[in-house]
């Protein structure tokens, strides 16, 4: 048994080590746009910037919206959308001050606030967003068909995995009945491809994609198993809360409006964030004009209920270690009372502003 494990082991971390060549392509040469490319639009008479991390899952699609409304408007402050690929960087970046704000899981800003890190919740991205994939061949209908199987979740501290678990203990299953894996959503379809894992637990559009690709269907949808189901949100550093709370305000304004504008303009919103999300139009176009929606961007405002339910199923797993009050992790402050769509001028644009 513990050389199969070993075997096992070895062959998945060749797996990802392989994806990984696969995806940074480090025989090119650097400059083609990764990571460290900030968004430079026509906005330079705004008075302030502020760099906002994101990750391409459509939880995070506000993010390229605000960026673009703050670069065609006469707003005061500029949004400039960093792109990542994967939580660990982004944390990071945000214990170390060099960025003040930017898109995590909702348990990885629980976990933040428990390590001391002066984080806010200012606000959600998005509801729902994320499916439960299986290679299409796959005969499994329950989470108990995938006992001994091995799931790849974007982050240990995700709802993806507290939800999982929790539908686990639901269906009987022991917490060591099914391997998990972490793995940046954008190589997950690959991996699904590649058998390196039997399934995974992410957020749009990687679902979508397995299942373009022919390699993957949904064995359960987010919102079937948690209604109005969250998984990311904006944080905030508390410095910047201190130093500029009007760009804080302006910030979380413009992701609840772009929120109420892609609602309504789903095709628009899919053509505006393709070139920050480099990924394909058509693709986006299909998740976010599916019918029913498989994700939204309305009811930003997160309730101390919804938040706790998150935060009891972390204390259980031993993902988080001691409770934190809401008034210490959320800041509603600048929630506008009343939400109207931002306005984007989509004449403006011709796909040349990205990051």
């Amino acid at each position: 048994m513990q050389n199969k494990t070993v075997r096992w082991t070895v062959g998945v971390i060749a797996a990802i080590l392989l994806l990984a060549l696969l995806r940074f392509k480090p025989w090119q040469k650097s400059g083609s746009g990764g990571e460290g490319d900030i968004h430079i639009g026509p906005n330079t008479g705004a008075a302030q910037s502020l760099t906002v991390a994101f990750i391409p899952v459509t939880c995070h699609l506000t993010c390229p919206i605000t960026d673009y409304t703050s670069k065609t408007s006469t707003s005061g402050t500029r949004f400039d959308a960093l792109r990542f690929t994967e939580f660990p960087s982004i944390v990071e970046s945000l214990k170390s001050k060099k960025l003040l704000a930017g898109f995590l899981t909702v348990p990885l800003a629980m976990k933040l606030r428990e390590q001391g890190v002066p984080v806010r919740i200012c606000c959600l991205g998005h509801r729902d967003g994320s499916q439960i994939m299986v290679r299409k061949e796959d005969a499994a209908k329950s989470l108990a068909d995938l006992k001994g199987k091995t799931i790849a979740i974007p982050s240990f501290l995700s709802n993806e995995n507290f939800v999982f678990r929790k539908v686990m203990q639901e269906q009987g299953l022991k917490p060591d009945d099914i391997k998990f894996l972490v793995i940046p959503p954008p190589d997950m379809p690959t991996a699904l491809a590649a058998k390196a894992v039997d399934g995974f637990f992410v957020a749009e559009p990687f679902c979508s994609k397995s299942e373009i690709d022919g390699v993957g269907r949904v064995l359960y949808y987010g919102k079937d198993l948690w209604p109005h189901y969250i998984s990311c949100c904006l944080v905030v550093h508390e410095d910047l809360i201190k130093e500029k709370p009007a760009v804080v305000q302006d910030l979380v304004r413009g992701i609840v409006q772009s929120g109420e504008w892609a609602e309504t303009n789903r095709a628009n919103a899919a053509k505006l964030v393709a070139p920050y999300f480099r990924q394909d139009e058509k693709l986006l176009n299909r998740i976010l004009t599916a019918n029913p929606p498989r994700v939204s961007y309305r009811m930003l405002n997160p309730t101390d209920a919804e938040m706790q339910k998150i935060m009891d199923i972390g204390l259980q797993i031993g993902q988080l270690k001691k409770p934190t009050s809401m008034a210490q992790l959320i800041d509603r402050d600048y929630i506008p009372a009343d939400v109207h769509a931002a306005t984007v001028d989509m004449a403006k644009f011709n796909g040349a502003i990205h990051p």
